[in-house]
């Protein structure tokens, strides 16, 4: 990781490994069709309204912050996006998620997950009509993973417990279901087996983790 220079306007992304392959193609089959903006590097408590230049120089400071260049780890990047809301509300979105630990057992039923958003054009908590990002840290611990609902998009990818290492999975839509996996093999000596499930509103950019627990027995 490192620091980019400011004083011109870069783009610097990263392509995932489907992505080099349609530029590779130079066919015109890559094209990207969206985007996110954050601001994570930046540190609003820099702006001076005193400043003694005047007022035009109060965010001078923040302007002149270096920026990150970019890096595939979602822990760490992004994690504030901006977000365009309508006029008039006061109050950040944010997801109203009711089963925030679910405990599994090992080859027994499947955990349910159906968020809803807060302060989002209602005064009760509703459904965005996008759907939800839901991405676990380690595929391996479910046998299946899967999303439905409005907005549904299914990753593709199907990681099995054969992998030597944690991959992690995103799938699209109203409501998560994950099945626990009936193998042994990954408990080992353990008793229980953790992961991270991370919920995203699709139209606001609100954010939530959840634990998830799968016990041996």
């Amino acid at each position: 990781m490192g620091y980019l220079d400011n004083s011109s306007i870069t783009v610097d992304a990263i392509l995932t490994k489907k992505g080099r392959e349609l530029l590779a193609k130079n066919d015109g089959s890559f094209n990207i069709t969206s985007f996110a903006l954050g601001d994570d590097e930046i540190d609003y408590s820099l702006y001076n309204e005193n400043h003694p230049n005047g007022s035009q120089y109060s965010g001078e400071a923040i302007e002149n912050m270096p920026i990150l260049e970019a890096f595939p780890d979602e822990n760490n990047i992004m994690r504030h996006k901006l977000i365009t809301l309508n006029r008039n509300i006061t109050k950040i979105p944010v997801l109203d998620i009711t089963n925030q630990a679910p405990q599994l057992t090992k080859g027994g039923a499947a955990g349910i997950v159906s968020p809803k958003t807060k302060n989002y054009g209602s005064t009760v908590a509703t459904i965005e009509p996008g759907g939800y990002l839901f991405t676990v840290a380690d595929r391996r611990l479910f046998s299946n993973f899967s999303a439905t609902g409005q907005g549904t998009e299914q990753s593709g990818t199907q990681e099995t417990i054969s992998n030597p290492v944690a991959v992690s999975e995103t799938v699209i839509g109203n409501e998560l279901s994950f099945t626990p996996i009936s193998s042994d093999i990954l408990f080992g000596n353990k008793t229980q087996l953790l992961t991270t499930i991370y919920i995203e509103g699709r139209e606001t950019g609100a954010r939530a983790a959840i634990t998830v627990t799968i016990n041996k027995s």
